[in-house]
């Protein structure tokens, strides 16, 4: 099975939901994190910088569990994130 290429737009949500993951964090170590979520500190890493940009559920609702988030609302952080840094992009093209 070949798998489509990501697109912009699937690149960029990554490095948001990544972003958010890590601020949500905050002075808590990655290492602990991890730990706690059941997943290698390589794999967080990984998702905080964006370079798992589609990250499997569980894991995201893991960290999501962890970090005291609630889905719906990461999500909606996610996407209404994307778009704010779309349109700052936009704006900067045009």
């Amino acid at each position: 099975m070949v798998r489509n290429p990501l697109t912009d737009d699937e690149r960029h949500r990554g490095l948001v939901l990544g972003r958010l993951l890590q601020e949500a964090r905050g002075a808590r170590s990655a290492a602990a994190v991890a730990l706690e979520a059941g997943i290698s500190l390589d794999t967080l890493r990984k998702i905080e910088r964006g370079a798992i940009v589609t990250p499997a559920f569980f894991t995201v609702a893991s960290l999501a569990r962890v970090l005291g988030l609630d889905l719906s609302t990461l999500a909606e952080a996610v996407a209404e994130n994307a778009t704010e840094d779309e349109k700052q992009m936009a704006s900067r093209v045009a």
